[in-house]
């Protein structure tokens, strides 16, 4: 017999994102994955404001990022 386990809990942070300030778009980014003071938005280049989302935790494992398991 076979049991399922339970899915994993993959731990999130409070985090600081850019987000589009256009209402027809749901494009985003981490602040620590932009290299410009104020970015435009990739998908639909209107301007992006500040905020703060829960997101899984990122550890910076050499040159890659990989989501943080306890």
């Amino acid at each position: 017999m076979y049991r399922r386990q339970a899915p994993e809990i993959i731990p999130e942070e409070n985090t600081a994102i850019w987000s589009c300030t256009n209402e027809g778009c749901n494009g985003w980014m981490r602040t620590d994955f932009t290299f410009l003071s104020e970015p435009v938005c990739p998908l639909c280049q209107a301007s992006m404001g500040q905020e703060m989302r829960m997101l899984p935790i990122l550890n910076q494992a050499g040159n890659s990022f990989v989501a943080h398991r306890s």
